[in-house]
């Protein structure tokens, strides 16, 4: 009897584009699916399986496109629809699979359903959380919900009339109304957004704030909860799963059946495996590398909690290192790291006046990428993570566009920083991320990145870009069906597993140490003695060597 071929998204490699910041094709100095598309067969050369795209529909683009007037149509700035189906069918002949980004939490506020309930319909208002305020005269929000971005969850409106009207609930910016997931109306409109991407060759959905969604019954304040035993109140309500159960059904309906990423915060670790379960969605992202410290002991608790999950639910691990939301990998380790007990890196970087080393964070960073690239599951690539970006930290304040920078008073500089639009080729802006004659890009870019182009490093044998294709040719060649990990005993500060005859180790720190005898290094993060693993640096040999089981 033939065993079924595994399916693609167990072990596959995903490569993250933010539309906007990849390739400018139009010239109008922001990116589009124009520019995707000619910069396709890079990301098939790469060595990619799949494109993962950043909302590409219609918005007023408050939150970066994660405020949506319409999820059955793309951007016109983008190039509409018909310039999607024809990226579909494209992607499609380099053999690269395709997952959108769905955002069910809320709408734009330009929505047409938001814009019928602000004028009056009752039947479109009940598809929001609209609830009188509290006080004398409503004058309050409806409860103390903060934010994500910060201040109130809660925007009071204005009756047609011009009277002061009921409040509704926002838990990122107020042009990002949220949805009430109780209503009928509300799941059936998105299965048929499911189906309308399904039906055009879309192969998933990375599922946006896939722990929100249903909210408590009755909307309690959350102030005064003890997170490590409560829930807050808007978020992981188990009512949620419902909802998933229904789209795994229509994702199922499909041959091959599609499928769905979490992007799933939780409180409480143990709730993770509840979204994962056989009926639900696929696989979480893994978002503890995003924040980890650049400490060996920290890492391997990352790596076992991570694979503790697969192993209960059995849903691969979904690793990445970075993404559109977080400081890039490369700054976050330029600069000194906290003690291993107190392991966590900051969301946005907050160092002071301590000047980062990029050179050491991108040497920190290609050895992160090779042990992540080993790990069993998926692997994610952001948008230029394989060129060495750093976060660009002096974008000017009129410039940020983020909603997190306005609503702080720029107290926090937001997420621009890690979407800076590619450098593909050249000496200076716009580094061939536009055509001659085009406006400047529509978030600067820093000079330095002359040596970062595509161009720059596709020649050279020991650039980012050339390390990131020979790992996922690497990765697909050693470690496709390698088995689960072993830990392996190693020297101080050292990482060291094995996957199959592959061995990976990764050096922390503090000093340089000897590799086994005789063994035989495959790939190397940076150049190094022979037969040593410098500090910062990872490898990958075969067998050849006699290294006790850990």
């Amino acid at each position: 009897m033939t065993a079924s071929p595994v399916p693609w998204w167990r072990s596959a490699a995903i490569y993250q584009v933010l539309p906007r910041s990849f390739a400018d094709g139009d010239g109008d100095g922001v990116g589009d699916l124009a520019g995707l598309r000619a910069r396709l067969p890079s990301l098939a050369a790469l060595g990619v399986d799949a494109v993962w795209i950043n909302p590409w529909y219609p918005s007023p683009l408050v939150d970066n496109g994660y405020d949506v007037t319409d999820f059955r149509d793309v951007d016109a700035a983008l190039g509409g629809l018909p310039a999607a189906e024809e990226f579909l069918r494209e992607a499609r002949g380099l053999g690269l699979k395709v997952l959108l980004d769905i955002v069910p939490n809320h709408t734009a506020d330009d929505h047409a359903w938001f814009r019928a309930a602000l004028a009056g319909d009752e039947r479109a208002r009940a598809r929001y959380l609209f609830r009188p305020g509290r006080g004398r005269d409503g004058e309050l929000p409806p409860n103390d919900w903060e934010s994500c971005f910060g201040g109130p969850s809660w925007t009071r409106t204005t009756n047609p009339d011009g009277t002061p009207g009921p409040w509704y609930l926002h838990s990122f910016a107020p042009g990002q109304p949220d949805l009430d997931w109780r209503n009928p109306e509300v799941r059936e409109e998105f299965v048929e957004v499911l189906r309308f991407w399904f039906d055009r060759g879309v192969d998933g959905f990375r599922v946006d704030v896939a722990h929100g969604l249903v909210k408590q019954d009755g909307l309690p304040d959350a102030l005064g909860r003890d997170r490590r035993t409560e829930e807050h109140p808007g978020w992981d309500q188990d009512e949620v799963h419902e909802v998933y159960r229904q789209w795994r059904q229509v994702a199922d309906s499909y041959d091959p059946p599609r499928v769905f990423v979490a992007e799933a915060w939780v409180a409480r670790r143990e709730r993770l495996p509840m979204y994962l379960r056989p009926d639900e969605l696929h696989m979480a992202f893994e978002f503890d590398p995003l924040h980890v410290a650049w400490r060996e002991g920290p890492w391997r608790r990352v790596v076992e909690r991570g694979l503790a999950v697969a192993e209960l639910t059995g849903a691969p691990s979904a690793w990445a290192l970075t993404n559109h939301d977080v400081v890039r990998q490369v700054t976050r380790y330029a600069r000194s790291q906290p003690p291993e007990h107190g392991s966590n890196v900051s969301e946005r970087a907050r160092w002071g006046s301590e000047v980062p080393d990029y050179a050491l964070g991108r040497r920190r960073a290609r050895a992160a990428f090779l042990l992540t690239a080993a790990l069993p599951g998926l692997v994610y690539v952001f948008n230029g993570e394989e060129l060495g970006l750093e976060e660009v930290e002096d974008i000017p304040a009129e410039r940020r566009l983020d909603p997190i920078h306005h609503r702080s008073g720029g107290v926090d500089p937001g997420r621009d920083g890690s979407r800076v639009p590619l450098p593909w080729s050249g000496e200076r802006p716009p580094f061939g991320f536009s055509p001659p004659g085009a406006p400047e890009p529509w978030l600067p870019q820093p000079a330095a990145w002359a040596a970062l182009t595509y161009a720059a490093q596709d020649d050279d044998p020991d650039s980012t870009l050339n390390l990131y294709r020979a790992a996922l040719a690497g990765r697909r060649e050693l470690l496709a069906g390698a088995g689960p990990l072993v830990w392996r005993e190693a020297p101080d500060g050292v990482l060291a597993f094995d996957r199959g005859t592959t061995s990976v180790w990764v050096n922390f720190g503090p000093h340089d140490v000897a590799l086994p005898p005789g063994a035989e290094v495959l790939l190397r993060s940076a150049a190094g003695a022979e037969g040593v693993l410098a500090v910062d640096t990872a490898v990958w040999f075969g067998p050849g060597r006699d290294v006790p089981a850990g």
